[in-house]
C-alpha cells in the first residue's frame, strides 16, 4: 500500500520514517520551512537506535500527490487542523476514477475523539487510531523519536465500529513490522477516550514548563465525571500500562532536545494555534451538554488558548499562579 502521510510533524514523521525504512511506499506531506528541508536534504529522523536520513517523497498538497486504488491517508496533522485538511483531500482524484473522499481510506492517528466523526462526513471508510508515540518536532526537517524498541504503540479500528477489512488488517501488518507495535481493535474510540484522559495535562505541562500531578489529577477527575455522564466507555491507566509494556521505553537522543507533549511543542514552536479545544475543550464541551461543572478544564483551555495566540513559550505560569487562576 502506498501511504500518504496528512501532516508530517512528530507522529506522522515518526510513522511515515519507520514504513519507509521498512520498505514500505510513503509519501510525506508538509508545508514550508520543513518541507522545503526534506525535499532538500529528507527526512531527518533522530532515535535512540541512531540517526537516520531518509530520502522520503514529500508533497505540499494532493497535486503533487498520485493517488491511486491502494493509496492509505493518513492523517496526522493536529486536531484544530483536521477541517482544512480534509477540505482539501476529500474531492482529490484517484487514479481509474473518483475521488479520496469516495475510494480511499483514511486513518485518523490524532490526538482527541473528534477527528473521525468530522472525517466521515466527508469521508466513506474512516478509520480511528490510538496514538502512543513520545517523539518531537521542533526543527524544520527533523522528528527525534524517544521510543525504544518499538517507536511508539497504535491502536487501529474501524469507526464508527465493524469487524476488522483488509486495510484494516495490512495496514497494522505494515506498521506492526516497522519498528512499531500495531493493534487491532474493535472498541478503538475506547481507547481513544482513555487517550484523551491522559492528555489534558499537556496543557499543565505546556503552562508551567513542567508537570504537576496535583493539577494533572484534577483534570483527569473531571474528564471522567463527564464521560460517565454521557456514559462513554473509556480504559483505565493500568490497561494502557499494561499494553505498552516494554514496547516503549522513553530514551534521551544523543544530541537532541527533549520536548514535551505536543500542546508544549505547539507553544515552542509558536505555532499561533493549539489542539486544546479538542482535549480540555472536549471535557468542557461534553460538562456543558450533561450538567457536569468543569472549571479546570475550562480553565487551562482558556489560558493555553491565549498563550498560543500571543506566541508566549512554554512556562506562563508558576504552579501556585495556576491553581489561583483555576
Amino acid at each position: 500500500m502506498h501511504y500518504v502521510i496528512i501532516g508530517a510533524g512528530a507522529v506522522g514523521g515518526t510513522v511515515g520514517g519507520r514504513l519507509h525504512q521498512h520498505g514500505h511506499r510513503v509519501t510525506l506531506v508538509a508545508r514550508g520551512a520543513h518541507l522545503e528541508a526534506m525535499r532538500g536534504k529528507g527526512l531527518r529522523l533522530a532515535t535512540p537506535d541512531g540517526e537516520h536520513m531518509l530520502e522520503v517523497p514529500a508533497a505540499a498538497d494532493p497535486s503533487e500527490v498520485e493517488l491511486t486504488s491502494d493509496s492509505v491517508l493518513v492523517l496526522t496533522v493536529k486536531s484544530q487542523h483536521t477541517e482544512a485538511a480534509l477540505a482539501e483531500w476529500v474531492d482529490a482524484p484517484v487514479r481509474g476514477g473518483g475521488t479520496a473522499g469516495e475510494r480511499l481510506p483514511l486513518l485518523c492517528a490524532q490526538n482527541g475523539v473528534a477527528n473521525e466523526r468530522a472525517a466521515l462526513r466527508r469521508f466513506a471508510r474512516v478509520y480511528g487510531v490510538c496514538v502512543w508515540l513520545p517523539a518531537t518536532f521542533l526543527e524544520p526537517g527533523t522528528v527525534v523519536a524517544q521510543g525504544h524498541p518499538c517507536s511508539g504503540v497504535l491502536h487501529l479500528g474501524r469507526y464508527p465500529g465493524g469487524d476488522p477489512d483488509g486495510v484494516l488488517t495490512q495496514a497494522a501488518a505494515d506498521i506492526g513490522a516497522s519498528q512499531l507495535a500495531a493493534r487491532v481493535r474493535s472498541d478503538v474510540m475506547r481507547w481513544k477516550y482513555g487517550k484523551l484522559l491522559g492528555n489534558l495535562g499537556n496543557a499543565v505541562g505546556a503552562l508551567l514548563g513542567a508537570r504537576d500531578a496535583e493539577l494533572v489529577a484534577q483534570l483527569r477527575e473531571e474528564g471522567t465525571a463527564v464521560l460517565a455522564a454521557a456514559g462513554i466507555a473509556h480504559t483505565s491507566r493500568e490497561e494502557e500500562i499494561a499494553e505498552r509494556g516494554d514496547l516503549v521505553d522513553v530514551r534521551t537522543v544523543a544530541g537532541q532536545r527533549r520536548g514535551g507533549s505536543s500542546t508544549w511543542q505547539s507553544l515552542a514552536r509558536q505555532t499561533g494555534s493549539v489542539e486544546v479545544d479538542y482535549l480540555n475543550g472536549e471535557v468542557v464541551l461534553l460538562g456543558r451538554q450533561h450538567g457536569v461543572p468543569t472549571p479546570a478544564n475550562l480553565a487551562l483551555q482558556q489560558l493555553v488558548r491565549r498563550a498560543a495566540r500571543e506566541q508566549t513559550a512554554p512556562g506562563l505560569l508558576s504552579a501556585a499562579e495556576l491553581r489561583a487562576l483555576i
